[in-house]
């Protein structure tokens, strides 16, 4: 995880921490009383104050210091700033950010901190399976079952693929340490080049904002090409299965667009396990039913959930998931270990892990 040398405490609790700590529902989740217990152990002498999906409180909001944000709208969490004058931390427990860097919040200068480290390995392990799955045409066999009809069908080798990662952040990293693992050839693309890097150290601190890095720290990570943003369009010509790990920016939002989509490898399949508005849906459509690339992995779209009339749910060359890919029996316990090891951080005035740049928006 990364750490960069801001501080929001000591708090004004007893020995530094907050004097109240806001938590909003995260992860699909009630916390657990086992996750409360963690939370006043890592901060005794704070009060806890819940928080709805609508916002509401169960009590005095006025001397929360620290917010951790799980399912929480922007209009909500707005609502809630206006009635926290001594907020100064916020914890997102999403990698994004988007939601959480409204104008009200950078006006206020609080420090955001998101989840990065906690969802890598659950959705590394998601795009492997669908890599799997589609080089081995697994839909087509379970089709064939269906039919009950005995068709043997010829796959292909995953030393014999080409992954493209957009945003060899945490996630696009522990991607790429389980795709070369099966040996397959991967490039990738992130705000900072390095064109012609071979090896890269598992443990630098990457410029993607979501998850945590695969393998071991200090280990190196074995990629055939790492190239800045004007590399895209040669990713997209070369690889087999096209990753989308990167954040949502202004500079990311509609990246994969009808341009980007006839640049890919035809046959080619686009995965998309980060924000739905990196992609132009529209333009995507086209090219699934034109067939100019082979099919779309989606588990994330513009606006969720998807409708049950969306065509996306109709297309043969099309995997669609409700936003699964980063759920795992281990998360939650990852989350709540991250936000204690912080809120121990922030009572002793000591810099916090993941801290969120503003102006990059992650």
């Amino acid at each position: 995880m990364s750490e960069i040398s801001r501080v929001a405490g000591p708090g004004r609790g007893p020995h530094g921490v907050p004097a109240a700590i806001a938590l909003s529902p995260i992860l699909s989740a009630r916390y657990r009383s086992r996750d409360l217990e963690r939370i006043r152990a890592a901060a005794p002498g704070s009060r806890l104050v819940m928080i709805s999906v609508e916002g509401l409180a169960d009590g005095p909001v006025d001397e929360a210091e620290v917010l951790l944000r799980g399912f929480l709208g922007a209009d909500a969490f707005d609502r809630l700033l206006a009635r926290t004058p001594r907020l100064a931390w916020v914890h997102s427990a999403t990698a994004g950010v988007e939601r959480v860097l409204t104008p009200a919040s950078l006006k206020r200068d609080l420090l955001i901190t998101n989840a990065r480290g906690v969802f890598s390995q659950p959705i590394a392990e998601y795009v492997l399976m669908m890599i799997l799955a589609v080089s081995r045409r697994l839909p087509q066999l379970l089709e064939l079952q269906g039919e009950r009809t005995w068709q043997p069908l010829e796959g292909a080798e995953l030393g014999d693929v080409t992954v493209g990662i957009v945003g060899l952040g945490s996630i696009g990293r522990a991607v790429a340490t389980l795709a070369t693992a099966f040996g397959s050839r991967v490039i990738a693309t992130r705000r900072r080049s390095e064109v012609g890097t071979a090896a890269v150290p598992e443990g630098e601190a990457a410029d993607d904002h979501s998850g945590a890095s695969g393998g071991t720290s200090g280990d190196l990570l074995i990629i055939d090409r790492i190239l800045g943003p004007d590399g895209l369009p040669e990713l997209l010509a070369e690889s087999d299965f096209v990753v989308l790990a990167a954040p949502l920016t202004a500079a990311t939002e509609g990246l994969i667009d009808g341009p980007a989509l006839e640049a890919m490898k035809p046959g080619a399949w686009l995965i998309n396990v980060a924000r739905g508005r990196l992609v132009d849906e529209r333009a995507l459509l086209r090219a699934l039913r034109e067939g100019h690339i082979g099919g779309a992995v989606l588990d994330t779209f513009r606006d969720e959930p998807l409708s049950a009339s969306s065509p996306f749910y109709d297309l043969d060359n099309v995997i669609v998931t409700p936003h699964t890919s980063w759920s795992s029996g281990r998360v939650l316990d990852r989350s709540v270990e991250l936000f204690c090891e912080n809120l121990r951080r922030y009572a002793a005035g000591q810099p916090l892990l993941n801290v969120v740049d503003p102006a990059a928006g992650y």
